[in-house]
């Protein structure tokens, strides 16, 4: 038993090491996975500081944003004692754990879709596909070896976030932002919706004939992470840390069916015949 599970995680790893020599061989790929996380943090940080700087915490609270953040501090009750601004500060710099969704998402949607579509027109992936790897090993692997590139990137980018917070705000604001719901999504919540954005994206991959098809049905992945900013900025539902747990655990439960999907979906018998 331990002899067979030592081989299934070297397979594993030896895919993810694969992964990982094609990615870092591509400037264009390793440019796109540090370049793309790093400039939504900064425009997101833009964002914010616009909105507080020249339109000011009066005119946000007549706006939908105000209806949000009054709902947003209702689940908060504490920070009702803040003064307006520093209510706003806390309520946008609290949406960005949210915001960091979407780097793995976009990142799947480029590295995941083109992993297997790419592999079979340049031939690469008929030898891989004949060696003892099982199926579930091999998509596991490609999924793993983005996931945690992006997972990297998605903490990286948290940091400067969270050094940028206490420079535009007062001293007191980091406490209020770094809390129960930013270690959440950070530690559960971010790792679980990578790992499922590149098993969707190898799903499309695998089925797609084209990269081009591959990234439009890829475009599933980002739609679900625009929707929860949508909801939390709009304060139409309000993740408390009990909720964020529970979204945690379906996206978890989630990813575990993709996988088994994924794996019914991957032929790889039809693959090396059909594109030989």
């Amino acid at each position: 038993m331990r002899k067979r599970q030592a081989l299934m995680r070297k397979r594993i790893i030896n895919v993810i090491k694969k992964e990982w020599r094609i990615t870092f061989s591509s400037m264009n790929s390793v440019l796109f996975v540090i370049l793309l996380p790093v400039i939504l943090t900064l425009q997101t940080l833009l964002c914010i500081y616009l909105a507080m700087r020249f339109a000011g915490a009066q005119a946000l609270i007549k706006t939908i944003l105000g209806k949000g953040m009054e709902n947003w501090l209702a689940a908060f009750p504490a920070l009702q004692e803040l003064p307006l601004i520093e209510r706003f500060q806390v309520f946008f710099f609290s949406q960005f754990p949210f915001y960091l969704l979407l780097i793995p998402a976009l990142i799947a949607m480029s590295l995941a879709t083109f992993s297997i579509i790419e592999e079979k027109q340049t031939r690469t992936l008929e030898p891989l596909l004949v060696t003892p790897v099982r199926t579930w090993e091999l998509l596991l692997g490609k999924s793993l070896a983005g996931a945690i590139l992006a997972l990297f990137m998605s903490w990286f980018c948290a940091g400067i976030f969270l050094i940028a917070t206490m420079w535009m705000g007062s001293a007191n604001l980091l406490e209020s932002v770094w809390n129960a719901q930013w270690l959440i999504s950070l530690f559960l919540l971010v790792p679980l919706v990578s790992l499922l954005s590149f098993l969707l994206g190898l799903i499309a991959s695998s089925k797609a004939h084209d990269a081009k098809s591959a990234q439009n049905i890829a475009l599933v992945i980002v739609l679900p992470v625009l929707a929860i900013i949508g909801v939390q900025l709009t304060g139409f539902l309000v993740f408390t840390p009990a909720r964020l747990l529970i979204l945690s655990i379906v996206v978890g439960m989630v990813s575990l069916l993709v996988l088994r999907v994924a794996v019914r979906l991957f032929q790889r018998e039809s693959i090396v015949v059909a594109w030989r």
